[in-house]
């Protein structure tokens, strides 16, 4: 082949490549929906048939024994599967928005969610994050034992006066009240320039924990504005904001200086780095420890968009936060921009 011919056909393998890739996965997403859907249909048969008779644990092994018999080739009919089937049909038979949304995730991640998650809208925005995220079923059994969902809701930002209406709930969910670092292997005392270096060598699992769907785009960042230099410690881009994300690592308690520094970059990035389809840049300052009251003055007057979290490198007992939760009227307002 020619060099014109191989490029060609190099475009054409990839363009082939790409589509089967897609038709891979559009026939995996449908043959988990039929599943999903055949266990709910035996779930509702189970319950249905047990409602006004004494049918108990006894009946279910002997329908289990039969299915595998007359279906040897498939799993999943176990007797403890066809329990949690019944459960899954009665935890969302009455619930017509998360519904369709079971759909979407595989059986064993329903199931996580089913056991782990006490009410509906703690099980829909983690059934909207794996959907959304592809999250595997170690990374959701991780991120419900951190309390990633109370933690999203606590955040501290100010994105409700600085960002367009659009993209508003979007970029609140994307920044968290706190993050666990555990697997950088730091110790109680470091310094910035360690705990950048770890997430560095850890840029996987730091990215995961930021929240999955960030690029990274360099550390100690240079701005050059008037002959002077500058330097980011982590510039990110969220791919579905479309924005950069400038983070900012401070191993001690927040104090109100960093917000002003970071509407110092953010205007530097928004005039000099950001393209011209992009959102408004985001700044995310991580800080070992800080005061809740004295973060929301120190946003109170930024005029850029900037949230404040803090981080632990060890993981500790959870706190207690579901009495601190938003109202469920202004959760679903956010977990409905989650597509």
């Amino acid at each position: 082949m020619t060099e014109l011919i191989q490029k060609d056909y190099a475009i054409l393998l990839k363009d082939i490549k790409q589509r089967i890739h897609s038709a891979q996965y559009e026939a995996l997403k449908a043959v988990n929906k039929e599943l999903i859907s055949l266990y709910w249909d035996i779930g509702q048969m189970i319950l249905e048939r047990q409602e006004g008779k004494t049918w108990g644990k006894s009946v279910v092994e002997q329908l289990a024994k039969d299915l595998q018999a007359e279906f040897p080739g498939i799993k999943g009919f176990s007797s403890q599967n066809l329990w949690y089937m019944r459960q899954f049909y009665s935890t969302y038979y009455n619930k017509p928005k998360l519904q369709p949304m079971v759909g979407e995730i595989s059986w064993t991640h329903n199931l996580i969610i089913m056991s782990k998650c006490k009410d509906d809208t703690e099980r829909e925005y983690y059934i909207r994050m794996t959907r959304k995220l592809g999250w595997t079923k170690n990374v959701l059994i991780h991120q419900i034992e951190n309390q990633t969902y109370e933690k999203t809701l606590l955040n501290q930002t100010n994105f409700e006066q600085t960002l367009p209406a659009e993209i508003r709930n979007q970029a609140k969910l994307a920044v968290r009240d706190e993050y666990t670092f555990d697997f950088l292997e730091l110790g109680d005392k470091h310094s910035e320039r360690q705990l950048e270096q770890a997430a560095l060598q850890k840029i996987e699992p730091f990215l995961r924990e930021m929240g999955g769907i960030f690029s990274f785009i360099g550390n100690q960042y240079r701005l050059n504005i008037n002959d002077k230099e500058y330097f980011i410690d982590l510039l990110l881009f969220h791919r579905h904001l479309k924005c950069l994300v400038a983070l900012e690592l401070k191993i001690g308690e927040f104090i109100p200086e960093y917000v002003g520094k970071m509407q110092f970059y953010l205007a530097a990035l928004d005039d000099k780095v950001r393209m011209e389809d992009e959102n408004p840049s985001i700044g995310i300052i991580l800080c070992k420890s800080k005061d809740k009251t004295i973060v929301e003055y120190a946003l109170k007057e930024s005029n850029k968009p900037i949230g404040v979290a803090a981080y632990q490198i060890v993981s500790t007992l959870p706190k207690e936060l579901k009495g601190q939760l938003p109202a469920p009227e202004q959760i679903a307002l956010l977990l409905d921009d989650v597509k």
